[in-house]
């Protein structure tokens, strides 16, 4: 059974769309041990809501993890790791921060209880919360 994640992207850095166009792509960059931590429990298979944060603040699709952690290219010190992802999909409805606070159901969420982590794992209660809230 794959696991569920939630990465987070500024769209004015790499956005959804850039995923799409992109295709398949390193997901790098991750300078935080705990985010990392869970880059390396990533599987291909893994399923992940692609999150635009800063601007925008809501889910807007789906990526799939399509190579394990490695070594993220973009570090010098040999340190951290990266995995690839692919699109799946666009969400139907965007779910917005706002949306996701108000949801009794979302109690307890990592992206509400730690809001600067850039990636993190969802559980599969959240996940299908979440899909229903997305319109996928």
């Amino acid at each position: 059974m794959p696991q569920h994640f939630l990465v987070k992207s500024e769209p004015d850095v790499f956005s959804w769309e850039d995923q799409v166009r992109n295709g398949v792509e390193p997901w790098t960059g991750v300078r935080n041990a705990q985010a990392a931590k869970f880059l390396r429990s990533m599987a291909v298979g893994d399923l992940a809501f692609f999150y635009h944060s800063n601007i925008g603040r809501e889910i807007v699709g789906v990526v799939e993890v399509v190579r394990p952690a490695y070594p993220d290219p973009t570090d010098e010190t040999g340190r951290w790791v990266a995995v690839d992802v692919r699109a799946v999909k666009p969400v139907a409805r965007p779910v917005s921060l706002a949306a996701i606070k108000a949801e009794p159901r979302l109690e307890g969420i990592a992206l509400v209880r730690q809001s600067r982590l850039s990636v993190m794992p969802i559980s599969p209660e959240h996940w299908s919360v979440l899909c229903e809230m997305a319109g996928i």
